[in-house]
């Protein structure tokens, strides 16, 4: 085995009952080759919307690619111009699942020419010409079977190209039945999420581009429903054949999925929640603190494998010194200090000047010249989320 550095993802540990790199989005489109300008099965690195005229796609309502023109326009009405896009065109006969397949020359291709730089990996499907949907728990079956490949895609990226992300599915062909949808939430998947709802009427498909540039306009620690950054950048939304509001968005909710919604009193569309496709125990059910741990994790396996290969001064009995052990806590900590809780990624507690909301250990009992391993325990504190608000109201009296 090749010697490398090992980032291990713990959970458990909560008892949960601006463009930047943080936000590199993938992109993978149903759509159709323009010859001598776009190649079915290549990735192609936007940073705006007028990066398509290059690849010959255009709003035309004839154009074979309005798909992907639609998709990385509602990008762009959310992320601003300079977010960096990788899309990658394929026809509409591919599959979601076979996309998703890390086997397959779709999903793996793209993720491998950005060079580990996506973060958030989005579909963005069509039907090929007459397509019938084998409708299954109020999706189109290749959506669930694809939520299994997307996870099995994700975890490979992160455990063997240390380059983590997750992956939004769009909820195709939704029978507008809130109640016959799985629950997602009786899925391991903490790295997959499934977006109902588009911001075209009697849809079969889901506007993941919107999602997706809010998602990539935000800092991770960043809820998508956080009210105070706006409504969606969309004058209509719709959950099946209905208005996003008349969709049942509350029972979409409870099954776990993302969805559109409004509040009583408020003009335009929010998004629900971060919702990913685990247990609301995970650790990571949710967007935001899937994306905190893993720039956490981008950090720390950066900083730790300039370690790698080095020589460590041992005491007599083959352990570490406990300054060198110190030394290589001060460093994790400091590039998490400088990357994450300077940009205010992490939960600091505001009345403890000493809290930085990271704390790396590293135990100088290990016996390093017997194990060659070094392990380091690595914590960082994440924020919470006021999804629900009492509040509790009666007259004043006079006392």
């Amino acid at each position: 085995m090749l010697a490398h550095v090992s980032i291990i993802y713990q959970n458990g540990l909560l008892g949960s009952t601006s463009p930047s790199d943080d936000g590199v989005v993938g992109m993978i489109a149903s759509g159709a080759e323009v010859v001598n300008k776009m190649v079915l099965g290549t990735a192609y690195h936007l940073t705006k919307l007028d990066d398509l005229t290059t690849l010959g796609v255009t709003d035309a309502a004839n154009d074979a690619n309005a798909n992907i023109y639609r998709q990385v326009k509602e990008f762009y009405d959310e992320a601003p111009a300079g977010s960096k896009l990788w899309l990658m065109p394929v026809a509409a006969s591919v599959t979601m699942t076979d996309i998703c397949d890390k086997t397959k020359a779709y999903a793996k291709n793209l993720l491998v020419a950005a060079n580990g730089a996506v973060n958030i990996l989005v579909v963005a499907k069509t039907d090929p010409s007459g397509y019938t949907a084998t409708v299954v728990d109020g999706l189109d079956s290749d959506v669930y079977a694809a939520a299994t490949k997307a996870q099995a895609l994700a975890d490979e990226s992160a455990d063997e190209r240390y380059a983590p992300l997750f992956v939004i599915l769009p909820g195709m062909h939704y029978s507008g039945t809130a109640s016959d949808l799985k629950d997602l939430h009786s899925y391991t998947y903490n790295r997959v999420g499934i977006i109902i709802g588009d911001t075209k009427d009697s849809s079969v498909e889901a506007s993941v581009g919107l999602l997706a540039g809010r998602i990539a306009a935000i800092p991770v620690q960043r809820s998508i429903a956080r009210v105070k950054d706006g409504t969606i950048a969309a004058d209509s939304m719709y959950i099946g054949t209905v208005v996003a509001e008349n969709g049942n968005p509350d029972v979409i909710n409870d099954k776990g999925f993302i969805c559109p919604r409004t509040f009583v009193g408020k003009a335009g569309y929010f998004w629900n929640d971060d919702l990913l496709a685990t247990a609301v125990t995970d650790d990571y059910a949710l967007i935001p603190r899937r994306r905190v741990i893993d720039k956490a994790y981008r950090i720390a396996y950066r900083t730790l494998v300039e370690e790698l290969g080095n020589d460590i001064a041992v005491t007599d009995d083959g352990k570490i010194p406990a300054a060198i052990a110190k030394n290589i806590q001060n460093e994790v900590e400091r590039a998490i200090e400088n990357e994450m809780t300077a940009n205010g990624n992490l939960g600091v507690n505001p009345t403890d000047d000493n809290d930085t909301g990271v704390e790396c250990y590293v135990d100088y009992n290990q016996n390093i010249v017997s194990s060659s391993t070094l392990n380091v325990q690595l914590r960082v504190k994440p924020y919470g989320y006021a999804k629900y608000i009492n509040c509790y109201l009666g007259f004043k009296t006079a006392q």
